[in-house]
């Protein structure tokens, strides 16, 4: 008899946490799903990759964790580090950085890559600097940043190395801050778009200068280079890349509606070339994808029972918003699952970690998350412990 109430109360409690794991209602397809062609690949290119900005997936791509020289997308890792720096109070935007000899000797006008046109020997505001770099890819300004954030360049790229360890980059390595070819200077294409990423959402100001079209220093007006931003209203970004060594780079980003995606292709063989293929992959994987946000922080996702407490059962949720991107039109087939420890006792304190919830499509997890309990359940009374310890023993096996 004993035996027979243990197995009873399991199977309710998994039914009723069965129930609780139904996503959010979603509108059924219009029309059945259709399996999805695959991703326009780059005709030429050493490595590209499609994400999904909201979640991290990765929606398509090759040779992702290959390690290629970045070119002058090592920049946006430049402005990461500035604004980093900006937001610790260590520097400000109205700084006057010195054009130095150096910065304007290896990444001025008289080299043959980009330059910003900020006269030697005098200064610019910090702000002014950053447009130039993100504009007109400047190498000069590039390098008078990372002195004047730094000391040196040398000094500037061991930040951008902890930064980009911070984000999780785990493919690369800089030595400059502009991008120009070196041996040990080298990253990948799934780790610039987590660059990009990271970019976007921790300084969503200063990304916004990589929109800016065109940029004028000393009289001399220079466009973009990221030719998407005349081809596409949606595309608000990000940079270009190109020298011998690398070829034709390129990491876009754009946002249509509520959806945003990053895409980077590495080694293309042309200006146009790498345009068009960013173009072609950000197009897909607006066509054939889409973001869910599946529960929000601190909603309730299910409900467990828990001994000893004030209260008998604990309401689990996700710490952070929990999202999902799947083909269009498949949202209504997903399948969430929650792993929780069988037996809860109290106390559990608000924001502890109880277990995880994993939600598959076509058997596989597409994604996953901490459970954690929504509100703190108290120890009850004596009389509360004693009983329900009586219980425990009674349901063990």
């Amino acid at each position: 008899m004993k035996f027979r109430f243990a197995v009873a109360a399991v199977v309710s409690l998994s039914l009723g946490l069965a129930f609780a794991q139904t996503p959010p209602a979603a509108p059924a397809a219009a029309e059945p799903a259709v399996a999805i062609p695959a991703a326009p690949e780059p005709s030429q290119a050493s490595a590209w990759i499609v994400m999904d900005y909201a979640t991290g997936q990765v929606l398509a791509g090759e040779n992702i964790h290959q390690p290629l020289e970045p070119a002058s997308i090592t920049k946006v890792l430049t402005a990461y580090v500035i604004a980093a720096e900006m937001a610790n109070g260590k520097v400000k935007a109205d700084d006057q950085v010195m054009m130095s000899e150096r910065a304007w000797r290896e990444g001025g006008a008289r080299t043959d890559g980009s330059f910003s046109g900020f006269p030697v020997n005098k200064t610019a505001s910090l702000h002014d600097m950053e447009v130039g770099m993100a504009v007109q890819s400047g190498n000069d300004a590039a390098i008078a940043l990372a002195e004047h954030a730094a000391g040196s360049q040398e000094a500037f790229a061991e930040l951008m190395n902890r930064y980009a360890a911070n984000i999780g980059m785990k493919d690369s390595h800089f030595v400059n801050a502009h991008g120009l070819s070196s041996p040990e200077h080298y990253s990948s294409a799934y780790d610039l778009a987590l660059l990009g990423r990271a970019f976007i959402h921790d300084y969503p100001e200063t990304y916004s200068y990589n929109k800016i079209k065109e940029f004028t220093v000393n009289g001399i007006t220079q466009s973009n280079r990221n030719r998407l931003l005349w081809r596409d209203p949606s595309v608000d970004g990000i940079k270009t890349g190109h020298h011998s060594g690398a070829g034709y780079c390129l990491m876009s980003s754009a946002q249509r509606d509520d959806q945003r995606l990053i895409a980077v292709v590495m080694g293309a063989g042309s200006e146009r070339q790498r345009a068009d293929d960013s173009m072609a992959l950000l197009n897909w994987g607006f066509r054939f994808y889409e973001t869910h946000r599946l529960y929000e922080s601190g909603q309730t996702v299910a409900q467990q029972h828990i001994w000893k407490g004030k209260a008998d059962r604990v309401q689990l949720g996700v710490a952070q918003p929990l999202l999902v991107t799947v083909p269009r039109g498949r949202y209504p087939e997903l399948k969430p699952s929650m792993e929780v420890p069988k037996t809860l006792v109290a106390p559990i304190s608000q924001g502890q970690t109880i277990g995880k919830i994993k939600v598959s499509l076509d058997n596989q997890v597409i994604t996953e998350a901490p459970l954690v309990a929504v509100a703190a359940v108290e120890e009850g009374n004596f009389f509360k412990r004693l009983w329900d310890a009586f219980w425990m023993w009674w349901e063990s096996d």
